[in-house]
């Protein structure tokens, strides 16, 4: 068996998770398999700390080595997490590739669409439906501001603004480069959620559980 893989992208504060958890919601009332993953493997230490510094706002020694980090943590990611997780049903990741290629053109000033056209180089982890939540990032600061937890890096006004920027660019590079196009919607309110929750469940029932094909054994 082999699903869908379905990426929400945006900025923070743009409804992300709580879209996940109501989509995880309605998913299990249909009986519909919906698993649910991050946006990293974290299952090499090199490219871990490269991207824990990427993160906080830290440049990579150079921007290839971020670049590489970056890739190795998705081949990781797509050999070792999502398959296995699509060999079960459809999955739904919080943040994705498109996030990736932000936070690298944001922190080592590279044109985003260069970071997604390398990422998407990786087939095992291109998502076959990506939903950006375009939520003006003013709402987006103010739902922050409301949380307990400590502002992290790219969460101010700012730089949330330009994150807001690169998505966009981010999004017309994924379709110019996979063909796959990329859905644009806010999240501003419950009509809107309840909206997303109805598209997004819409699409993954819509979708086959295909048969995959037999995986061929290769040396170590």
């Amino acid at each position: 068996m082999k699903g869908t893989l379905l990426a929400l992208e945006g900025i923070s504060g743009a409804g992300k998770s709580t879209l996940r958890d109501r989509l995880l919601s309605a998913a299990r009332a249909e009986g519909l398999p919906l698993g649910h993953i991050g946006q990293f493997s974290w299952l090499s230490l090199p490219a871990t700390r490269t991207i824990v510094h990427l993160r906080s706002g830290r440049r990579a020694a150079t921007s290839a080595d971020a670049m590489q980090a970056a890739r190795r943590d998705l081949e990781l990611h797509g050999r070792y997490n999502l398959a296995p997780a699509l060999a079960r049903g459809h999955v739904v990741a919080d943040r994705l590739t498109l996030s990736t290629a932000c936070l690298l053109a944001l922190v080592h000033r590279l044109p985003v669409a260069d970071c997604v056209q390398q990422l998407a180089e990786v087939p095992a982890a291109r998502a076959h439906v990506t939903i950006l939540l375009t939520t003006q990032p003013a709402l987006c600061h103010e739902r922050l501001s409301r949380r307990a937890t400590p502002r992290r890096f790219g969460e101010d006004p700012s730089t949330a603004a330009r994150l807001a920027d690169l998505y966009e660019q981010a999004a017309a590079a994924w379709t110019e480069t996979t063909g796959l196009p990329v859905r644009r919607h806010p999240c501003t309110n419950d009509t809107d959620l309840d909206g997303l929750t109805t598209i997004c469940l819409a699409r993954l029932l819509r979708a086959p559980l295909r048969t995959a094909p037999p995986q061929r054994s290769t040396p170590l």
